[in-house]
């Protein structure tokens, strides 16, 4: 068992929200990337990457 009782957690992972967060600014800026070289499925794919993660965050109320 851990120090914070969450076993799920390894030492040192900002957790969930920090991974979100995280998640929501590398695949922006991958849709990004696939817009300009028109990859319009990956970039959609992408953009839905971005919306549920902020979602996730909206949800946590961050």
């Amino acid at each position: 068992m851990t120090v914070n009782g969450d076993d799920d957690q390894p030492p040192g992972d900002g957790g969930p929200v920090e991974a979100a967060h995280y998640i929501k600014g590398a695949v922006h800026e991958l849709a990004r990337l696939a817009r300009r070289h028109r990859l319009d499925m990956l970039a959609y794919l992408l953009d839905m990457a971005h919306l549920e993660a902020e979602e996730r965050l909206r949800l946590r109320g961050r």
